[in-house]
């Protein structure tokens, strides 16, 4: 998810049962050529709580990717290659999903075949459906035969207008995941904790990947619907204690999905984007949402030490944390990871 899973998030939804996650789709260019971004991204990746972590990585040279792999490598678990990018920047430079067609499968298969061979972590492959749906198991047994060690198939066609037209067509990935010998990921018509059980069990898949639901809801994998006011605040106390690891704007778009997801209908909705859209700074996110966000649902404002509001009730926030589950730090490697079925993209 560009722009969408910065470090912060990473760790929220590892909070919650989330047992992989990936980076976004990072540029190679960039990281060779981008000192600034380079360090932004590698900044905390793979430290602490934030592993298992897959790198994911984009192209159309295998020279290019290699070498942009070297530059992250040691703070990978695994590196990806996207083969499902819908958007128009992917299409006009040729990577992402705009490399399914079938007259690019030998590029293609020498960027995983050189990653493979090249690097010392797991080479995996996120794709969607090829333009012609029954030529996707075949693409899917080239790549592992070309060194890829898991597949992760979103289920639909390419499109830059419409990237979720329609359901997903889960019966693909049953295709997929009987022609290939190597794990296959599902992703695709997941909104709620019953979505990923039923996804597993149709499709026989061995792990299921949720994106954009669980930037609604990042609980999602605990079984879990969150006060969106609270879990904001969860978001950005990681943020603080992480610093320079999401941007002003990415802040206010996790916080943005967090409200939407239950309160986008509410009269007073669109006067909180625009709010949120003034902040500036995290003090300005929290007290917006302790306090204005709070009133316009009814409920009580929380307070927080350094508040300007009088006569507030005192809370303290890390029990308001714990009280939405706290469930525990693990190790969990590349392996135990494939043993559940919760990943985050």
């Amino acid at each position: 998810m560009v722009n969408q899973s910065d470090l912060p998030f990473r760790l929220l939804v590892r909070r919650y049962n989330a047992s992989l996650v990936y980076t976004q789709m990072l540029l190679p260019d960039r990281l060779l050529n981008d000192q600034d971004y380079l360090e932004f991204y590698t900044r905390g990746l793979r430290d602490a709580l934030d592993a298992p972590v897959v790198v994911q990585l984009c192209g159309n040279d295998p020279e290019t990717v290699v070498r942009a792999a070297r530059r992250v490598v040691d703070k990978a678990d695994a590196i990806d290659l996207n083969l499902g990018c819908p958007q128009d920047a992917a299409r006009e430079v040729h990577y992402g999903g705009y490399l399914l067609d079938k007259k690019d499968w030998p590029l293609v298969e020498s960027i995983v075949s050189a990653l493979s061979q090249s690097l010392p972590v797991p080479i995996s492959a996120k794709l969607r459906l090829c333009q012609n749906t029954a030529a996707t198991p075949d693409l899917g047994a080239r790549l592992e035969a070309a060194g890829a060690s898991w597949l992760a198939l979103h289920a639909r066609h390419v499109s830059a207008r419409r990237r979720r037209q329609g359901a997903a067509d889960l019966s693909q990935v049953r295709v997929l995941r009987e022609r290939v010998r190597i794990p296959v990921v599902s992703n695709g018509n997941v909104r709620t904790w019953e979505d990923v059980v039923r996804n597993k069990e149709e499709t026989g898949a061995d792990g299921i990947m949720v994106g954009e639901t669980l930037l609604e809801n990042p609980c999602l994998f605990a079984n879990v619907t969150p006060d969106p006011v609270k879990i904001s605040l969860e978001y950005l106390n990681i943020c603080r204690e992480h610093p320079e690891t999401a941007t002003m704007q990415t802040m206010q778009t996790h916080v943005r999905h967090f409200v939407d997801h239950q309160c986008g209908r509410k009269p007073w909705f669109n006067k909180f984007r625009a709010a949120l859209g003034r902040c500036s700074t995290i003090e300005q996110i929290e007290r917006l949402m302790r306090v204005k966000v709070q009133r316009w649902r009814g409920l009580t404002p929380l307070s927080t030490d350094g508040d300007a509001e009088e006569g507030l009730p005192s809370e303290d926030l890390n029990e308001e944390d714990a009280r939405w589950g706290d469930f525990g730090t693990r190790d969990v490697d590349l392996d135990e990871a494939f043993a559940s079925i919760s990943l985050v993209d």
